[in-house]
Formats: structure tokens, C-alpha cells, sequence
């Protein structure tokens, strides 16, 4: 199988992306190993996204070895599951499973909520402050959109919200559905980044709500919803509405 070598995005532009990130590395690993590591390393904590196309000769200069062993690193992420080859496009990034997504979003949508709503009573000023402040910088990067940086703030604001319930059960869930989210290199915002203003107006208002000691089932519910409205925009964004036929003359 010959990997394909054209071009793609600058990959030295990653954060960290340097050939010192194999110098400390252990000796025993073969050079594919560390090419294997350095590559899936990056698929998750989405620098490299779904659909992002690998090649072989930049990744190889990126991290001072011959196309040869990264050739073998990316067989072995195909074999994972975490790259995709196509004759005439080559190595790319995995696309999201867009139903393994979806039922994690829908019950993250459940036991989060409720998980929200069980914290938010016991919310002290200086957690909601810092809240806020996060959500700020959410906004600031819209400006010049990050999707990697957003959804990584995305998940310190929820976590402020629902880290003080007391439901050690529900809680597990919750951190469950996270855990599962950066496996599936869930960063919804890349595909969608309209939604991202969307969510941070969500943000402010679900705030609103917790300061103002809103009655709890009103706090689950616009988590809830809040969680939903993001995967409603991902399926939008998967299935577009046919357009409308044109008017006869």
C-alpha cells in the first residue's frame, strides 16, 4: 500500500511540534514506535482533527526520520482505527463516528443536567466568577477561532458547574461521557463553528440562572438543552436540509 506525499497543512505550526519531542524519548523504541506515539499523541488532543490529511515526508522532517518508519507508524494507526487510506487522497485522521457521538452526547445530555442541577446550590461566588471568566476567554477566541483551545475551555466551564455535586454516582457518569468524548477526538466546534457563538450566549444565560437560585429542574433542563443544542448543529451539519427548488418563472 503506497501512502500518498502531496500537499497538506503546515503540521510545524502545532504547538510542542518540534524534533526535540523524540530526543528524550526511550531508546529502546524503534523509530516507527516514536513515530507512532508522536502522531497519535496529537490525534488526541486534536491537533490532529478528524479528516486532517497525514503526510508522510513533512511528518517525517517534523521529527528527523525517514518517510519509512513513519509509513509503518500510520499502518499501525490504521489498524487502530484511528487513521483512514484512500487510493488517490492517502493517510487522513479518522472521521468522528457520528452514532457512537450521538448516544454519548444524548446521555451526557441526561446525567450532566441533573449533575448541574445537584451542584449548583452549592456554587460559592469565586467558582461562578471563575466561570465567568472562562466563558470570557471562550468569547475572546471567537474572534480569531481556535477550535482545539475552545473546546478545551468548553470543558473547565462545565466542569466548574458540576464539579460540586455530591452524587459521587452521577458524577462518574458524567466524567464517563467526558472521558468518552476525547476519545471519540469529539472537538464539534471544528465542524461547526457557528454553534460556537451559540454556546457561549448559552453559557451566560445558564449562569444567570444558577445566580439568580433558579429552581433546579430550570437548571437541568438549559444544561440539558444546552449539551443538545450541540449535537442538533453536529447532525444539522452531517445531514443538511435539501434546498428549496426554485421559484417558476
Amino acid at each position: 500500500m503506497t501512502l500518498g506525499t502531496g500537499a497538506a497543512p503546515t503540521i510545524g505550526g502545532v504547538a510542542g511540534s518540534t524534533t526535540g519531542d523524540t530526543a528524550g524519548a526511550d531508546a529502546s523504541l524503534s523509530k516507527a514506535q516514536l513515530a507512532h506515539q508522536w502522531i497519535r499523541a496529537r490525534i488526541s488532543d486534536g491537533s490532529f482533527s478528524p479528516g486532517y490529511r497525514l503526510v508522510l515526508g513533512q511528518i517525517a522532517r517534523e521529527i528527523g526520520v525517514s518517510t519509512v518508519p513513519v509509513r509503518e507508524a500510520i499502518r499501525l494507526l490504521e489498524a487502530e482505527g484511528l487513521v483512514t487510506f484512500e487510493r488517490n487522497v492517502g493517510a487522513q485522521v479518522a472521521m468522528l463516528d457520528a452514532t457512537e457521538y450521538t448516544h454519548t452526547m444524548q446521555t451526557l445530555a441526561l446525567v450532566e443536567g441533573y449533575a448541574t442541577a445537584l451542584s449548583a446550590p452549592k456554587l460559592d461566588p469565586e467558582t461562578l466568577l471563575r466561570a465567568r471568566e472562562i466563558n470570557s476567554e471562550m468569547a475572546d477566541c471567537l474572534h480569531h477561532f481556535d477550535p482545539v483551545r475552545f473546546t478545551s475551555l468548553n470543558r473547565e466551564f462545565h466542569s466548574a458547574l458540576f464539579e460540586a455535586c455530591t452524587n459521587a454516582h452521577i458524577l462518574d457518569l458524567v466524567q464517563r461521557g467526558w472521558s468518552r468524548l476525547g476519545t471519540l477526538r469529539e472537538s464539534t466546534f471544528s465542524f461547526v463553528p457557528g454553534r460556537a457563538h451559540e454556546s457561549v450566549a448559552e453559557h451566560g444565560a445558564l449562569l444567570d440562572l444558577i445566580e439568580d437560585g433558579a429552581d433546579p429542574l430550570q437548571v437541568e433542563l438549559a444544561a440539558r438543552e444546552h449539551r443538545l443544542g450541540t449535537l442538533t448543529a453536529f447532525l444539522a451539519q452531517q445531514h443538511p436540509a435539501p434546498s428549496a427548488p426554485s421559484p417558476a418563472p
